[in-house]
């Protein structure tokens, strides 16, 4: 029988050092940070190039008593907040992180009900100050008298102290309820309770002078506030209702909801927890059920306190409020606030219901996060921070697991060293399967901080993140296997994993357990507490499906979120484009920008409500970000064009949760409607080159080069190699990872930033590579050269083997040309590989496909016109035929043979290789003569490693 590790979430700190301070100095405490400028030690000996610290920061503390200063820190915060911590351990301060014991919490809890009911409580600035103040204008016996339930909601210590009594509490908040009663008890002599009703009174009333202080404050208020609010009937055959709640500032708003539940005021009114952020009144009130009011005065077993609601379950409040709710519900946004003494309220809508349930799901929170409910998809994979739009996802888990009552997650990084990891060349910030190597693991509790150690540009992260209820229980694990680059890209994309599997769950809407472990094991995840999700899942099910007996004639299922292209025709109807053809057009990887406006339209009538309207919408293609057929539509289109479709793919939710006027929706629902959708192209931002390439090729492009310039190695015997262009260093970082002959190699470039970066990784590597014993004891010396490639300098000549892969393209075509002179005349390699695009290639990495039939009757050449260059750093990109009679007239003029080949497609299929390559050789003998150069050029020595003689 497997056995599962049960582990529990290290208990955060109740404040941080910095609220610990404020909460014994307040505003004495100065805290001042200065910029510290250190000389920066480089981790490249022998770098010849001045290098850039980072910003650093320190904090001078100044308290009444003393002042501390902090160490150095990348960041101000954490100079801020470590200048506090050295402040509280010089002042002795010990800060309370542990709980108080259940018989210490039942002792504080009444002393912190008395309080609440004292004189100085009434006219402090808090939420439930308002509410006894509201009281306080209540007439005749309801005069004074405080529900239970406020008590035990808009009082944060209040629950807390009964968390500590019982940790049930947390799952099941109205026990709050029962031990307030007890703990007044204790206070019969300073307050009164009721035996058949829910609420708390003085025993004597407050000060005279107070009361007339306060009805000063609130004289001639007598104005009558309208608060549009949602009632939520038990049964889900009946459907939610607007709701208006008139209500006057001489009144308590508490009675005025009593009243439209059906009762004459608020004491056996129930309240559950706030929806949504942390800080909003948005809470759902109801009736408490008979039964609850006997289980209430009944004596509870000893710490088994529970509570059995009976009567028809409220499932879709019970869902929004994580918590059971018996009988109708009122949805409302009302409530005291500390930033103010008079009533917050604002107006909750259709809308906002359906946005609300929308915000229960990833894909939901992502819509709402841009804005573009009926257009954006949680996308399939993160690629880049610039390219990415709407909320992270490691912020949209965050606020997934704050939605359902989770603890924030936890991120495990794992650092694995570059060099261990073979055959890596192609790497850069895009996933990679590999193999399972050890590595340093650094957990942050914080879901939103990662500590992990100093990095190199040779490592390479992995993320693994956990869930766990907020009862400290392990409750799910996702552990990818992919490595990145880059820490973000490993945070962002684990995250994205997990919530692409919670998504299509919430999708699937019911399914068996056994069936949600199957899909988890896909996703390398693993389930340690069913329970949990599959009452979320159940619960999101109350919503879908039911539609709130709204009957709507043709609905979207979740297959179709996910179908094929050549769906389309059946899904999108009377499609339209309309305007000249550009020929900018929208390929892999690319960011097209669109203005749309989406209409739900009666079918042969005259009718159209504009439900969705976004003039600037931007999207990377080809990663599910936007719904499939709209992609279809807008890579079929050029800017500056203009589509017009309809379809009757229909999701009321989706509809309701942008609809600004819901009142017409149900009847527009219950006829013959389709959805009617208006696109325009503004623009089109290029992807990177790599980003198109990666999208076709396994492995890369760019590993696919290097492979041939290590065969052209190993068939040659070369002992020494020179880069032509090299960057910052990819290709001789590469041939480290390859038993080869050589040498050694050396690398020139005009980028000093490039040289300087170069040097950081060959050296990382080449240092942890000579520790480990040496793995590549071929190499004897690298050498990085700052100069440019057009110029003769001795210091470049008689290299075995000369390689210049992908740089032509980036110089102008005649400085090209000259290099290839220069080259070939006086730097003569033995061997020199030349590789650049193949422009006919294009068509294929762009989709460039004609958008009418006049085009597709067209020759080749308009249509590799309709192409535009890989990079937007290319000056030229040539043919097949420009680049072969390049290279065969410059082998002819300096005696070189040339043949030619390519990686990334086949020569004997159009359009050819992706990545054309010629190899030029010569098999004569270099002469001393050639070395005496007119215009020599001097090479300036970047960087050099020599391996150390023992």
């Amino acid at each position: 029988m497997e056995t599962r590790e049960h582990v529990v979430a290290p208990k955060k700190p109740i404040l941080t050092p910095k609220a610990i301070i404020h909460q014994n100095f307040g505003n004495k405490a100065c805290y001042v940070v200065e910029e510290v400028k250190e000389v920066h030690q480089t981790e490249c000996p022998g770098l010849n190039i001045p290098q850039m610290g980072p910003c650093l920061y320190r904090c001078t503390l100044q308290l009444p008593e003393l002042s501390v200063i902090s160490g150095i820190f990348k960041k101000k915060k954490d100079a801020e907040q470590s200048a506090a911590e050295i402040a509280i351990e010089k002042l002795g301060i010990c800060p309370e992180t542990i709980d108080p014991t259940p018989q210490e919490a039942q002792e504080s809890l009444v002393a912190r009900i008395a309080y609440i009911f004292s004189e100085k409580f009434l006219i402090c600035d808090h939420p439930l100050s308002g509410h006894i103040r509201a009281t306080l204008w209540r007439e005749g016996d309801l005069c004074g008298l405080v529900p239970l339930s406020v008590i035990a909601v808009y009082d944060a210590k209040i629950f807390s102290l009964c968390r500590c009594i019982n940790p049930e509490v947390e799952s099941d908040p109205f026990l709050v309820i029962s031990y307030i009663m007890r703990a007044t008890a204790n206070l019969y002599q300073f307050l009164a309770t009721s035996e058949r009703h829910l609420w708390i009174r003085r025993q004597s009333p407050y000060p005279q002078d107070i009361i007339e202080s306060l009805m000063k404050e609130d004289d001639g208020s007598q104005e009558c506030i309208q608060v549009a609010a949602i009632r939520i009937p038990s049964s889900v055959e009946q459907s939610i209702e607007d709701l208006t709640l008139h209500i006057s500032l001489k009144e308590y708003y508490l009675d005025i909801i009593a009243n439209e539940l059906g009762f004459q005021d608020a004491a056996n009114i129930l309240i559950s927890r706030s929806l949504g952020k942390a800080s909003s009144e948005t809470r759902l009130f109801f009736a408490a059920p008979k039964s609850y009011l006997l289980d209430l005065y009944s004596n509870f077993p000893n710490g088994k306190e529970t509570l059995y609601f009976k009567g028809s379950l409220n499932a879709r409040a019970s869902y929004f409020a994580g918590q059971n709710i018996i009988g109708d519900a009122i949805l409302a946004t009302i409530g005291y606030t500390r930033k103010s003494r008079d009533l917050f309220y604002e107006d909750v809508t259709v809308r906002l219901y359906y946005r609300m349930l929308l915000g229960k799901t990833p894909g939901g929170i992502y819509k709402l996060s841009r804005e573009a409910i009926l257009a954006s998809e949680l996308p399939s994979k993160f690629t880049t921070r610039a390219n990415w739009r709407g909320s992270l996802p490691r912020d949209i888990l965050c606020m997934f697991c704050r939605q359902h009552r989770l603890s924030e997650p936890l991120f495990s990084i794992t650092c694995h060293p570059f060099n261990t990891l073979s055959g890596l060349s192609g790497l850069s910030g895009s996933c990679l399967k590999v193999a399972e190597s050890c590595g340093n693991v650094i957990e942050s509790v914080n879901g939103v901080s990662v500590t992990t150690p100093k990095s190199s540009d040779s490592e390479l992260f992995k993320c693994e993140i956990k869930l766990f209820s907020r009862r400290g229980d392990l409750i799910l694990q996702c552990s990818p296997k992919d490595c990145y680059k880059k820490q973000n890209d490993a945070i962002q994309n684990a995250s994205l994993k997990l919530l692409s599997w919670l998504n299509k769950c919430f999708k699937s809407m019911i399914v068996p357990f056994e069936q949600l472990c199957q899909t988890a094991d896909n996703f390398n995840i693993q389930i340690y507490y069913e329970n949990i999700f599959t009452d979320i899942f159940v619960g999101q099910s109350t919503h879908n499906g039911q539609l709130d007996a709204i009957q709507c004639n043709k609905l979207v299922e979740s297959i179709y979120r996910n179908s094929s292209c050549d769906m389309l025709g059946n899904i999108v109807n009377s499609l339209k484009i309309e305007g000249p053809y550009s020929g900018v057009c929208p390929c892999n990887g690319s960011l097209p920008c669109i203005r749309y406006s989406v209409s739900l339209a009666v079918e042969g009538e005259n009718v159209k409500e504009v439900i969705e309207v976004c003039d600037e919408f931007e999207f990377e293609v080809g990663l599910g970000a936007v719904v499939f057929y709209i992609e279809e539509v807008v890579t079929q289109m050029s800017v500056g064009q203009y589509a017009h479709f309809t379809t009757n793919l229909l999701t009321s939710d989706l509809i309701f949760a942008s609809a600004d006027d819901s009142v017409k929706m149900p009847s527009l629902l219950s006829s013959n409607c389709c959805l009617e959708y208006e696109i325009s192209l503004i623009k089109v931002t290029e992807p990177p080159e790599e980003r198109m390439e990666q999208a076709l090729f396994s492995p890369p492009l760019s590993k696919q080069r290097v492979e041939f310039a290590v065969q052209q190695i190993l068939e040659s015997h070369a002992s020494t190699l020179i880069d032509f262009g090299c960057g910052s260093g990819s290709l001789l970082e590469a041939l480290l990872n390859y038993p080869t002959s050589l040498e050694k190699m050396a690398g020139v470039d005009i980028s000093q930033k490039g040289l300087s970066r170069a040097a950081k990784i060959l050296n990382s590597k080449l240092v942890t590579n000579s520790d480990a014993g040496g793995q590549w004891t071929s190499i004897k010396s690298v050498i990085l050269y700052e100069g440019s490639i057009t110029n003769f300098g001795s210091q470049l000549h008689g290299f075995d083997i000369g390689t210049c892969l992908e740089v032509i393209e980036h110089m102008d075509e005649d400085q090209a040309c000259l290099f290839g002179d220069v080259a070939l005349s006086s730097f003569r390699p033995r061997i020199l590989i030349v590789s650049t695009p193949n422009f006919e290639y294009n068509v294929v990495l762009q989709r460039s496909n004609p958008p009418s039939q006049e085009q597709e009757e067209s020759d080749e050449k308009t249509l590799l016109q309709s192409c535009k260059f890989r990079n937007h750093d290319h000056k030229f990109e040539w043919t097949r035929e420009q680049f072969r009679q390049w290279a065969c007239d410059l082998a002819a003029r300096h005696n070189y043979k040339v043949h030619f080949s390519g990686v990334g497609g086949s020569a004997d299929v159009e359009p050819g290789f992706a990545s054309q390559i010629a190899v030029f050789k010569r098999d004569w003998k270099l002469e001393d003569d050639v070395l005496k150069h007119a215009d020599e050029h001097h090479y300036n020595v970047i960087w050099e490693w020599n391996r150390k003689i023992e």
